[in-house]
């Protein structure tokens, strides 16, 4: 695991995220860090937002963006 450390409302937090996520490179980095969470942590939209520091609304947009471009590139295959 690779540590992350992520800046929001004057507080650090580290978030353990392993680079392996990135080396897809059909998403971008914001998208697989989001689906990373939101799959494998467990996390909820807010909670994501928060710790990235981003509307809920922003991590939603950004988790169904990276289904859609996975369900695509399966269907590509």
């Amino acid at each position: 695991m690779d540590k992350i450390i992520v800046n929001g409302q004057g507080k650090e937090k580290i978030l353990d995220i392993p680079l392996r996520i990135l080396q897809d490179r059909t998403l971008a980095v914001l998208e697989s860090i989001v689906e990373y969470l939101k799959e494998e942590k467990c996390l909820k939209y807010s909670e994501i937002a928060k710790l990235l520091n981003r509307d809920q609304r922003t991590i939603w947009t950004v988790y169904s963006r990276s289904k859609k471009k996975r369900k695509a590139a399966k269907n590509d295959r």
